[in-house]
């Protein structure tokens, strides 16, 4: 990926930590991953990097946008001993239209993203292309336009 800025998803429930809250919070700790692939996927997220907010269960959309402002440091939910690691987000900004599950699905740019093929990963590499056809699909401008 060389060194330019990465991109990534993040998927939570909204019933548990909603977008909505997550702008309210101003910033927050991506703690709690419990997967292995997760985590290293964590642990190669760099200071910059943007990040798509998927709300699963409810919904299946893309809402919005975030940056990653601190990398990976340890899990402050994890039992003594073990070596999970989070991340420190904050939003950069809502979608104008949220892109849904299915509308992912059909477009030939993202039916191929992790999404789609690992669906219960919930930190997972996105590619340039596809993060720029997110933010088309979902209203908005590419990033550093105005």
């Amino acid at each position: 990926m060389g060194l330019g800025m990465n991109h990534w998803l993040v998927k939570q429930e909204p019933s548990a930590y909603a977008w909505a809250q997550f702008v309210r919070d101003k910033r927050t700790d991506w703690t709690g991953v419990r997967n292995f692939q997760a985590r290293n996927n964590l642990l190669l997220m760099k200071k910059g990097d943007r990040v798509l907010y998927y709300h699963s269960n409810e919904g299946k959309e893309i809402v919005g946008v975030a940056e990653v402002t601190k990398p990976a440091f340890a899990d402050p939910t994890a039992e003594s001993g073990e070596s999970w690691v989070c991340v420190e987000l904050r939003p950069v900004e809502p979608l104008k239209t949220p892109v849904g599950l299915e509308r992912i699905k059909a477009d030939p740019v993202l039916k191929e993203m992790a999404l789609v093929r690992q669906s219960r990963l919930s930190v997972m590499p996105v590619s340039a292309a596809q993060f720029a056809r997110v933010i088309a699909c979902g209203g908005g401008k590419p990033l550093g336009q105005k």
